[in-house]
């Protein structure tokens, strides 16, 4: 095995032959388990599968997922760099099985691969079983393990549970032995922390549940839960003992040390290994929509960063080094993971503007660090007081404090540091209380106090798990909510809170004793407060909930506030330079705009700002967010907000290519600070129609408009009001055909506008699914699913979708009231390898069809529903795979 991509696809492969479904990562931001904060393990994703709250398709599984140890219970931080096994990012590759096979198969799996399709010498493995598993202790002395080297443990190093109640089980866990040349005993010896014999597996057999009095009883569906680390596996069979010297990790030590010009070995291997380590984990985290932050998942990856830069600066880096690595790392694992490829420079420019301002104030704080640690000798304090000033002025982490001081033996005062905290929040706790708030609000402040701030997953996913923090009712908080009105605090949540012009979502909170409808969301104390009503049993705290926003009105509002955002602009361009934000509604059903502006808009000057913004939606361009401080961002052009107070950071949102040279890279058309959430691309917004300007107040006027559906709507009961008003004086008026021409003129042009707005609507996106392009056997194909265009307009669109991709297959699948149209057009290079008839024809019987007919280069059909139109796409590229 030559490299990491070697050894994990033979990993998967090898149980793909076993009849396992391969499996993508899951996030790193775990949707299904809030008392994470990471993914740190590759049963995460399935852990509703083994209680048997969830059910799949399949009862075998396998796959190869990133985790994140840097935090809670499963934190490897401070080992990074100085030992030779522990990383913060990993691969865990892991088998898994939901009640099929259990140890009798998946011994000798684990056996298999590594001896045969890994090639390990058999001699130099051992394994360990539970002290009383003599199952586990007989299969592996069957295999040819011999007894001397089956170790029987006895403490929970070998025994799994997934809490103090629950499923749970023995393990049995692979070790290699590296040589008696490295110190290191067996384990279960007084040596086993040594680095002799190293762990490279663990199965879990989950075979029993644990109840609150102790006692176990069989599990009835018993499963297989298992673990490898990739990166251990691969420093084994590339010859080493260190996950450092893997040919991923060379790669990035290698590039750490061109852009530092310090030689990777020696004494200044261990700063090499933290900048490789925490490049890959602070890269994987940015490109999943973690940001540097103070709080929660954010704080966690700002430490993992700091921590790298320090080392870059101890290395003697004078500029920022981490956004350096980028592209190497892109090099090594964008073919495994494309969302590093998808957002390599949101990952740079996050990693760049974060180094740029802790060097403003790294060198303040070591020297304060070096002056209070001046008379301290090894094994004395740093004392908490000096600590917390640290971190409560120049930002440094308690843990990066004491990584300062390791070399020198310096500890650090934590309890010191803890009671400087307490203090500092009992000031600022006083202080807000008396800022003139209501006597009630103050139980915001101490739910924050106790808990800490809500973890706000929001502009990545619109479902969750949480945990109930607190419950309040009557401005007092409660143990349980039965039927009424209570306001949830969560720990974290996918529900946006009003803020910024922006609506708070509404949705459901369900858990295993009630639901509830969130009616509002809002914000307190950096709590994001859910104001709703039980409508079943009883919500309690504690308790784990599930947590689904309602996506059909999380839709419209995005779009109604990314088309803010354009009309800003649009505004701007149209009227002048003086046009500025005064407020702004965001709501599902319409958008509303103030802006300063002394007199009303003529009809051409709103004509133009529509069309302006219709421009934009029509680009169908990715709406791009990133992560600066508010000088930065206005420096680039970005406008601010009315009113809005900003931080150290700041959210800034981009959209649109502007003709003329507009914003810092000379393209963007729209650079906004916005807390909000967004479309991921200008041409989910659809349509924009305004309904007219008026005065607000003096020298602000007010702009009204619609999106999407609703300004389609619009546009179709205008186009009525005419006709009809048409009709009314053909029939009143015959003397005044001339009037009557004028009108119906107007209505055809309005109709062909609709018409016109509806195709454009679908070449946008906005009228199915964004269509996906894909390469299959060296020939691009595109498949999309369409609402709200006829079988007639289908021929027209593949042509445009032709002229798109150039050279390639199209495949459009339009849902006509209940039955299907499709259309296949493959262009004119191509049509001498593959016809748009056959493509046709494996399409429609997936659809309820017959076929259907054309030329080779487009083709037409039908079928009696879209429900299987997903296996339709399939089927037409399995005409491409199999050429």
């Amino acid at each position: 095995m030559t490299s990491l991509a070697d050894i994990r696809s033979t990993f998967l492969d090898y149980y793909k032959r076993q009849g396992h479904q391969v499996v993508a990562s899951s996030p790193l931001v775990p949707r299904n388990d809030p008392t994470l904060m990471f993914t740190n393990s590759g049963m995460v994703q399935f852990k509703n599968l083994f209680t048997g709250l969830e059910h799949r398709d399949y009862k075998r599984a396998v796959t190869s997922q990133k985790c994140v140890r840097a935090g809670g219970k499963h934190n490897d931080l401070d080992n990074v760099g100085y030992t030779a096994r522990h990383l913060t990012f990993f691969e865990m590759l892991g088998n898994f099985s939901f009640g099929d096979y259990f140890k009798e198969d998946a011994i000798p799996f684990a056996w298999e691969l590594l001896t045969k399709d890994f090639g390990i010498d058999k001699s130099r493995l051992l394994t360990t079983v539970y002290h009383n598993d003599d199952e586990a202790f007989d299969l592996w002395k069957k295999i040819g393990v011999p007894e001397d080297r089956i170790i029987r443990i006895a403490t929970d190093d070998n025994f799994w549970q997934m809490g103090p109640t629950g499923p749970c089980g023995p393990c049995t866990e692979i070790f290699f032995d590296h040589g008696d040349h490295i110190w290191g005993g067996p384990p279960g010896s007084p040596e086993e922390d040594g680095d002799r014999f190293i762990e490279i597996w663990n199965v879990v057999f989950m075979q029993n549940e644990q109840f609150a009095d102790g006692t176990m009883t069989p599990l009835d569906m018993q499963s297989i839960d298992t673990g490898m680390g990739l990166e251990r596996i691969a420093s084994l069979l590339q010859g080493s003992n260190s996950v450092y010297e893997t040919d991923l990790m060379r790669a990035l030590i290698g590039a750490s040390a061109n852009a530092t010009g310090v030689d990777p070995d020696g004494d200044q291997a261990v700063h090499h290994r933290v900048i490789a380590d925490h490049l890959r984990s602070t890269s994987f985290l940015i490109a999943e929509g973690v940001m540097p932050s103070n709080e929660g998942r954010g704080y966690v990856l700002r430490r993992i960063m700091r921590r790298a830069m320090r080392h870059a600066h101890l290395l003697g880096a004078k500029d920022p080094v981490m956004h350096r690595l980028v592209p190497e790392l892109v090099q090594q694992m964008g073919a495994a993971y494309p969302e590093l490829v998808e957002r390599k420079a949101t990952i740079a420019e996050t990693l760049l503007g974060e180094e740029e301002r802790f060097r403003q104030t790294l060198d303040r704080g070591l020297k304060l660090l070096s002056d209070e640690a001046s008379g301290l000798s090894e094994g004395q304090s740093l004392s908490g007081d000096a600590a917390f000033k640290l971190y409560d002025t120049y930002g440094f982490p308690l843990d990066l404090t004491q990584d300062a001081l390791r070399d020198r033996g310096i500890l650090v005062d934590t309890d010191g540091f803890d009671a400087a905290m307490a203090q500092q929040k009992a000031k600022a706790r006083a202080a807000w209380v008396g800022t003139g708030e209501t006597a009630d609000a103050a139980v915001w402040f101490d739910i924050a106090d106790t808990h800490g701030t809500t973890d706000f997953l929001g502009y990545e996913t619109e479902t969750a798990e949480g945990q109930v923090l607190a419950l309040v009712a009557d401005g007092a908080q409660v143990a349980k909510a039965a039927k009424g009105k209570v306001q949830i605090v969560l720990n974290q949540t996918p529900f946006y809170a009003e803020s910024g012009g922006q609506v708070g979502d509404t949705g459901l909170i369900r858990t295993d004793t009630g639901q509830a409808s969130v009616t509002d969301t809002r914000k307190e104390a950096g709590l994001f407060i859910h104001i709703a009503e039980v409508s079943e049993g009883e919500i309690k705290t504690g308790q784990g909930a599930e947590l689904i926003v309602d996506h059909a009105r999380r839709t419209d509002i995005r779009a109604n506030h990314s088309a803010t955002h354009l009309l800003h602009e649009a505004l701007r361009e149209a009227l002048g330079d003086h046009v500025a934000q005064r407020g702004s509604l965001n709501a599902p059903d319409r958008l509303r705009f103030d802006f300063s502006h002394g007199k009303g808009l003529s009809l051409a000057e709103l004509r133009k700002v529509e069309a302006d913004v219709n421009a934009m939606i029509r680009q169908n361009t990715p709406v791009e967010t990133r992560i600066m401080t508010p000088d930065d961002a206005r420096a680039m052009g970005a406008q601010a907000l009315f009113g809005e107070k900003y931080g150290d950071e700041v959210r800034v949102v981009s959209m649109g290519r502007a003709d003329t040279g507009k914003g810092a890279d000379g393209q963007t058309y729209s650079i906004e600070l916005c807390g909000g959430t967004h479309v991921r691309q200008t041409g989910d917004i659809g349509a924009f129609v305004t309904l007219g300007d008026s005065a607000s107040s003096s020298g602000v006027r007010r702009i009204e408009a619609l999106t999407g559906q609703a300004a389609m709507d619009y546009l179709q009961a205008q186009d009525h009001r005419l006709a009809q008003v048409a009709l009314a004086l053909k029939a009143q008026a015959a003397d005044v055909p001339d009037r009557v021409k004028a009108l119906l003129d107007e209505r055809k042009a309005l109709a062909n506008e609709v018409a016109q707005l509806r195709r454009e609507l679908a070449m946008g996106g906005g009228a199915g699914e964004s269509a996906a392009q894909v390469e299959i056997n060296g020939i691009c194909f595109m498949g999309q699913v369409m609402t709200g265009v006829s079988g007639k307009d289908l021929p027209a669109l593949v042509d445009q979708f032709k002229d798109k991709v150039g050279s390639g297959v199209v495949v459009l699948i339009a849902d006509t009231g209940g039955r299907a149209a499709v259309a296949a057009g493959v262009t004119g290079d191509l049509t001498d390898r593959i016809s748009a008839v056959d493509i046709l024809r494996a399409v429609t019987p997936e659809l309820g069809g017959k076929g259907g007919g054309g030329r080779p280069d487009m083709a037409q059909g039908g079928g009696a529903s879209v429900e299987n139109a997903d296996a339709a796409l399939a089927a037409a590229k399995q005409v491409l795979e199999t050429l």
